[in-house]
């Protein structure tokens, strides 16, 4: 993933609209593929992976937001 330097608000806005769009096209259409298949097991991994996606952007989030110094 590229480093990229959040210098206002506006800017931190879109990059939140940007990974939430993404976790939502990729792991959102995952849980919904997975509940019509009503596979139990896939429809669990698929939730765990959207949690996790979720998890790991919060992080992300952050992990910019700590001086590093």
């Amino acid at each position: 993933m590229d480093t990229m330097v959040i210098n206002n608000r506006e800017e931190f806005a879109h990059w939140a609209i940007d990974r939430a769009n993404t976790i939502i096209i990729e792991q959102g259409s995952a849980l919904a593929t997975a509940a019509r298949s009503g596979d139990e097991a896939q429809l669990s991994g698929a939730a765990n992976t959207l949690g996790q996606a979720i998890v790991d952007t919060l992080l992300d989030a952050f992990d910019c937001l700590v001086d590093s110094e």
